[in-house]
């Protein structure tokens, strides 16, 4: 790859250089909490600089990843959980990397289409092929005016430098050992020379790896689009045979359809049947929700993405059958919601059983959206689906599921006198203000008090860095402090 670097990439990759600082201090430097925020905002405004004069295309879809991901960012500000902490650390540069390459692609590029995806490796590809070509440009550069004679001069140093250097090893160890003061003279020399510690080295590195991954990405964004690239409609090569497809549906709707009628008083009453128990139930409820999720869609996507339209009659009898096999999800989702609800009536919540619950509700929206597409065949799934997993992950790193653990269990023990105080004190800061909530109140909680004590010298003896800082923790700071437990 050849390329002409100019006034402009030296001045952008100064700007890299930087970011990859900041990169550094923001990540590098501890737990990530304001950091992840300021970081994002340097980042795209070098990026709107650097393109301030291109037309951006996907507008709308952009805006919302846009939106996205500052939401996600802020998230590490304003709330604390280790799960979406853990996720957003690659779930967010993943959004950015998606967002940068579909905002500058061509304006006619449908990014709902399987060569998209194409599309943003080969940038990746090329972000790496152009920091290989450009350090290969600023090598040819520096050689500049240099006598090929001495270059080669240097270049036979070099060479020799690297081969004496295992012999001067075995010569050194031998020597030390024979002479002590030789020893003590040869080991104090490195303590000379030591500058930079291995830390500094290391963060040095990561400085360099970050500035070339920023500087390489923006450099090839409007680069050589891909030409080659065919972007008519998608069409499997692999082809669902109709009177097999409507087959396998019969055959699996009859069994749902009998499952259905046989169990609905089963699925509703509200109550446990035989011998199961609170844990037995709600347990078989979540593999209902699995098996809804993993066979029921998969089937239903891989017919409507692969399966032959037919003919009118065969197409509506494949409409009816997909329509069924729906619903049929759609009553075992009731059951598995419902299920999970007396579970929690009888042992309290969990992040892990709010989450599920909101899981439900996002498949209620993607099984109602799958089956309009049933009947409009025009509609795309990939691009509802990726749209609306985008706003409902987005939506329960905001919205805190761990406020309403905690206020659901303080709901329950207003009503039952049950609660899992050292459940919630592990919910991080969040759990720790309920907790102080319930203490204010002069509940009486057995080992509440010595719960928040613990808890106090905990965040006492915690040393964050202006990276970490963390709304949530900073409140549940200051309210522990006000409570004056010793």
């Amino acid at each position: 790859m050849e390329i002409n670097v100019n006034k402009k990439d030296w001045l952008f990759l100064f700007l890299c250089l930087l970011l990859g600082v900041l990169a550094e201090e923001s990540f590098f430097r501890g737990l990530i909490g304001i950091s992840y925020l300021i970081f994002i905002m340097a980042f795209y405004a070098v990026f709107f600089w650097k393109y301030r004069r291109f037309s951006f295309s996907h507008q709308r879809l952009g805006y919302l990843v846009l939106i996205c991901i500052w939401l996600l960012a802020a998230g590490y500000v304003l709330n604390e959980n280790i799960l979406f902490y853990i996720l957003n650390i690659v779930g967010i540069p993943t959004l950015v990397i998606f967002h940068l390459v579909l905002v500058t692609s061509p304006k006619h590029f449908r990014w709902n289409q399987p060569t998209f995806i194409l599309y943003i490796f080969k940038k990746l590809i090329d972000a790496i092929k152009y920091n290989a070509a450009f350090t290969a440009s600023f090598g040819k550069s520096a050689k500049n005016g240099v006598d090929d004679h001495k270059l080669l001069i240097w270049k036979k140093i070099l060479i020799g430098i690297v081969i004496s250097l295992p012999v001067l090893a075995v010569v050194l160890q031998l020597l030390m050992t024979a002479d002590s003061q030789f020893a003590l003279i040869v080991g104090g020399i490195p303590d000379l020379f030591q500058v930079v510690d291995a830390e500094g080295v290391m963060r040095l590195v990561v400085v360099l790896i970050c500035m070339g991954a920023f500087f390489g990405l923006m450099q090839v964004m409007v680069k050589k689009q891909m030409e080659a690239i065919n972007q008519q409609d998608w069409q499997a090569s692999v082809k669902l045979d109709t009177i097999i497809s409507v087959t396998v549906l019969v055959l699996i709707n009859l069994v749902y359809i009998l499952f259905t009628i046989v169990q609905f008083r089963y699925f509703f009453s509200g109550s446990l049947q035989g011998d199961y128990t609170y844990a037995e139930y709600a347990r078989k409820g979540f593999f209902e929700l699995l098996f809804v999720t993993l066979i029921n869609l998969s089937i239903t996507i891989a017919v409507l993405s692969f399966g032959e339209s037919g003919k009118n009659g065969i197409r509506r009898m494949r409409q009816i059958l997909l329509t069924i096999l729906v619903l049929s999800s759609a009553v075992l989702l009731s059951s598995a919601f419902l299920r999970l609800g007396m579970y929690e009536e009888a042992y309290g919540f969990t992040f892990t059983r709010v989450l599920v619950h909101s899981f439900m509700i996002f498949l209620v929206v993607i099984f109602t959206y799958t089956l309009v597409k049933i009947w409009v065949e025009k509609l795309s799934l990939f691009h509802f689906y990726f749209i609306t997993a985008l706003i409902y992950y987005t939506t329960i790193n905001i919205m805190d599921l761990d406020r309403i653990v905690v206020k659901e269990n303080i709901n329950r023990f207003e009503e039952t006198s049950k609660i899992d105080a050292y459940y919630l004190s592990s919910l991080s800061s969040t759990g720790v203000l309920g907790l102080v909530e319930l203490y204010e109140r002069d509940e009486p909680i057995p080992k509440l008090e010595k719960i928040l004590r613990d808890k106090h010298i905990e965040f006492q003896a915690e040393s964050h860095t202006w990276q970490s800082f963390n709304l949530k923790r900073k409140r549940a700071s200051e309210k522990l402090n006000e409570l004056l437990i010793k």
